[in-house]
Formats: structure tokens, C-alpha cells, sequence
């Protein structure tokens, strides 16, 4: 078990400095000729990489949790909860949402709007051509 947990440790340790090495040959590549900016070496790049990673990508783990979630939960409950409801139901569940202010936004119509909302009448007419 402390084998496989050490390996583990290496393997990231690489992985870790190869992002970095990226990151530094990235960077003198492009911004000295672009910017006018400076050479940085390995371990400004390394924090560059973790600054980075920590201010927007994060680490993983949450994707990691959000995945595992996803496991338990294969099909989305919302929808299911949705489509198990009566249309009295749902039209009650639109008008409270219509109440508590959660309608559409700069007065376009509602989705809610066209009545029978489970029939697809061909293409939105908010689209554009070029994105149908």
C-alpha cells in the first residue's frame, strides 16, 4: 500500500513539473516578444501554474465529487421530478415561479409561454438563421 501511495506521489510530482516546464517555455516563448515581458525560470513558472490552478481551475476534486454524485444519480431528478407531474402541476409550479420574480429576462416571452410546452413547434424564433 505505501508503494502504490509513493508511485502515486511521483507520478503527480512529474506531472507537476512537466505542466510547469510547459507553463516556462510558454511564457518565454510568447511574452517576451508580445509583451515585452521577462524570461521567468522553472520555479516562477511552477508558481505561475499553481496561481493559476488555484484562482480558476482548482484541483480536481470537486469534479472528481461532482462525477461520483453523477454515479449515484444517472438521470437528472429534476427533470424526472418534472416529467412525473400533472399538467395542473406544472402550470401551478410556473406561476409561483412567476411570483417569486424567476420569469424571462428583458421581457422576451417566457418558455412557459407557448402553452403546451412538452410540443416542439419547429425552431425558436428568437434563433437566429445561422444558428439553426
Amino acid at each position: 500500500m505505501k508503494a502504490k501511495g509513493l508511485k502515486l506521489f511521483l507520478v503527480a510530482l512529474v506531472i507537476l513539473a512537466l505542466f510547469s516546464a510547459v507553463v516556462m517555455l510558454l511564457w518565454n516563448f510568447l511574452m517576451p516578444v508580445i509583451f515585452g515581458l521577462g524570461t521567468i525560470n522553472f520555479w516562477q513558472a511552477f508558481g505561475l501554474f499553481l496561481l493559476g490552478r488555484i484562482l480558476f481551475g482548482g484541483f480536481g476534486a470537486g469534479k472528481m465529487m461532482m462525477m461520483r454524485g453523477m454515479m449515484n444519480h444517472p438521470k437528472n431528478p429534476i427533470r424526472e421530478k418534472w416529467m412525473n407531474m400533472t399538467p395542473e402541476e406544472r402550470q401551478e409550479f410556473i406561476r409561483k415561479r412567476r411570483q417569486s420574480g424567476c420569469g424571462a429576462p428583458f421581457g422576451r416571452p417566457d418558455v412557459f409561454d407557448k402553452g403546451d410546452f412538452e410540443k416542439n413547434d419547429g425552431p425558436d424564433p428568437h434563433m437566429r438563421n445561422d444558428q439553426a
